[in-house]
């Protein structure tokens, strides 16, 4: 109604205020006119109110920025817009459209609502800024569309992810399957087998004994058949001993009896037992080993030195060695006296007849050389092996000569003859070294078999054997008595043998690397070990320590003997192709 007495004025005449009075109303009242300024509502004033008070609280900052000074915590000022409330929306509305009229009626029954209690709170809300608004869900929609993106991004490589965690759980579940079948096959076959092998294992257990009875009675047959062979063999020597007397003693011309004569000398009489060794009762002064130091290195041969040997008479040495040589040497100045060449593979061993004018030498090359010092030439060539010979020795009286092969066997030659008077049987693996007892008929062997064994020149019979080591024996031999032994093998342990209780009485353990060679002082209380270390280790026997670690060669130390008449210096050969003298 306001808008149309609005219209109807303009074309008219201007109405400025309308009064509506009513027959109710108290005469008595005095109606007093305000002017239009005075009319306020309470929104405006407290709209005023709040001008006001940021005015007063904006002051003293703009007092302070004038005179240049600095509140601490205060801020540069913002200006805000404050959101409007729907009666000032109205107002603004009606203030820009020039409707005055309409809003004078406004404020009166917005104030008369308002101050009787009739607008809830949820009906004074403010007006939005449909910009503002606009604005914001258009940054709203583009945040939402960008984040959308990176969800299908997530989501794409999410797919590709589980497309490859799918087909490798496919390859595994298939590569799994496979793997239990092939198991299963597996356990299949074994528990067949094993039903199978159940069957054959009283028939394996049955062999096997049968085989160790049968090795056992091989082993009896053989040394059975060994002590019969040697019995036929002495009984045959005896017998033709006899019908040699007959002969001799029926014939009556001279001529006869010294043919005959001639005959029986043509072999050497085995060594008589009732010899007395010079040395028994002998007290020789030990070897000062320790004072020992390397004072000469000999280098003659182009190949390792695999024995040394002292002359009996004089100070010469004989070398045998891997470049098919042995050589003699004067000592100690070191100068060449005779090479002998002749074998067709490495020389292993060498030995001086007791007169020393003979010199037997062992070789790869199955065979055992005497030969002539004088003529420098060689005298004799023993045949009788079937394998490489490791070693030789000269009987004390140098009738005889014994010899230790690869072939199990160790010969004993006739010097007279050079032919085999007797053959020792018993080791099962190789003969690696051989050697008389001093002043007797007994010959010492030590073989592969890890064992070492005294036997009997005459008959051919094992006297002792010697158990105790856990390797491969490399050498053994006697001190100057003959009451002594002393063997080493190839784990580097060294026992001493005390022969008349035919027991173990001392062990010495040398090192990881093999003992090769051992050998004692003239008084047997010195022991020095050729080591594959490199060195020689010296002991005191007597009283079981250790004296001194000899080095100086640069490879496997091969053999050692000490000077035989007064033990003033050691002499040592190694694989470095070199021997040395130590004093």
């Amino acid at each position: 109604m306001a808008g149309g007495a609005g219209a109807d004025a303009e074309k008219s005449h201007v109405i400025l205020e309308a009064i509506e009075l009513s027959e109710d109303s108290d005469d008595d009242f005095a109606y007093e006119e305000l002017p239009d300024e005075l009319e306020l509502d309470g929104d405006e004033e407290e709209t005023l109110d709040d001008i006001n008070r940021l005015l007063a609280e904006a002051k003293p900052g703009a007092e302070g920025a004038g005179l240049g000074l600095t509140v601490p915590g205060d801020s540069p000022a913002k200006v805000q817009q404050r959101p409007q409330v729907i009666d000032d929306f109205f107002r603004n509305f009606l203030l820009k459209t020039g409707m005055k009229r309409s809003l004078e009626t406004f404020q009166t029954e917005w104030y008369e609502l308002q101050q009787s209690g009739k607008f809830k709170n949820s009906e004074l809300e403010i007006v939005p800024d449909v910009y503002t608004r606009n604005h914001g869900l258009h940054e709203e929609v583009v945040l939402l569309r960008a984040e959308v993106e990176k969800a299908r991004q997530v989501a794409a490589t999410a797919k590709q992810s589980w497309d490859k965690f799918r087909k490798e759980r496919d390859f595994h579940r298939m590569h799994h399957r496979r793997v239990v079948q092939e198991k299963n096959k597996l356990i299949v076959d074994l528990r067949r087998l094993k039903k199978h092998y159940e069957q054959y294992e009283p028939t394996l257990t049955e062999l096997k004994h049968k085989y160790e009875v049968a090795m056992k009675e091989k082993m009896l047959m053989r040394l059975e058949r060994d002590r019969f062979l040697s019995k036929v063999e002495s009984l045959q020597k005896q017998l033709a001993q006899v019908q040699a007397d007959t002969k001799e003693e029926g014939q009556v011309s001279t001529q006869e009896p010294q043919q005959a004569t001639s005959k029986k000398a043509t072999q050497a009489p085995w060594p008589s037992e009732d010899r007395v060794n010079p040395y028994s009762n002998s007290n020789f002064e030990a070897a000062r080993v320790a004072d020992l130091k390397k004072s000469q290195t000999f280098k003659g041969h182009v190949g390792a030195i695999s024995r040394i040997a002292f002359h009996p008479k004089l100070p010469v040495v004989a070398t045998a060695c891997d470049d098919h040589t042995w050589k003699m040497w004067s000592m100690p100045t070191g100068e060449l006296v005779l090479s002998g060449e002749g074998h067709r593979d490495w020389v292993s061993g060498v030995a001086f007849h007791p007169r020393g004018s003979l010199v037997a030498t062992t070789s790869g090359d199955f065979t055992v050389k005497i030969w002539d010092v004088a003529k420098e030439r060689c005298k004799h060539t023993l045949t009788d092996h079937n394998q490489a010979v490791w070693a030789c020795a000269f009987h004390d009286m140098g009738d005889f000569l014994v010899s230790s092969s690869m072939d199990q066997t160790t010969k004993a030659f006739d010097m007279t003859t050079m032919k085999c008077r007797q053959t020792f049987r018993g080791h099962v693996d190789s003969v690696n070294y051989v050697t008389f007892q001093p002043f007797s008929n007994n010959v010492l062997t030590a073989s592969g078999d890890k064992t070492v064994s005294l036997w009997d020149l005459r008959t051919g019979l094992c006297v002792q054997t010697f158990y105790g080591h856990s390797n491969a024996c490399n050498q053994a031999a006697f001190n100057k008595k003959g009451d002594t032994i002393v063997s080493c093998d190839s784990d580097g342990i060294v026992k001493l043998w005390d022969v008349r209780v035919v027991s173990e009485y001392l062990q010495i353990d040398t090192g990881q690397h093999p003992a090769n060679a051992a050998c004692f002082d003239r008084s047997g209380k010195v022991l020095a070990i050729a080591s594959g270390d490199a060195s020689i280790k010296t002991f005191n026997v007597e009283d079981r320590v250790f004296v001194a670690n000899l080095e100086g060669h640069d490879d496997s130390v091969q053999d050692v003997c000490f000077e035989p008449t007064s033990d003033k210096y050691l002499l040592s050969a190694s694989s470095d192709a070199t021997f040395a003298l130590w004093s």
